[in-house]
């Protein structure tokens, strides 16, 4: 009976082992999902605020010290 319940316990550290890979896999998948769609946010954000600072530019006059 005690090997049957040594032979269980080491199957189950398997399985474990398993499930905690499983789970960083899932953890990692997330993270570069989220990346991926901050990294796109955050350059659209940039180039509409060089578009906007161009405009600003090439509307306003240039002024000179007095």
């Amino acid at each position: 009976m005690k090997k049957v319940l040594a032979r269980f316990h080491k199957q189950q550290r398997g399985a474990t082992a398993i499930e905690y890979a499983l789970i960083v896999g899932l953890v990692a998948l997330g993270i570069a999902v989220g990346a991926e769609s901050l990294g796109k946010d955050i350059s659209s954000g940039f180039k509409d605020l060089g578009t906007k600072v161009k405009g600003m530019m090439s509307t306003s006059s240039p002024t000179t010290p007095s």
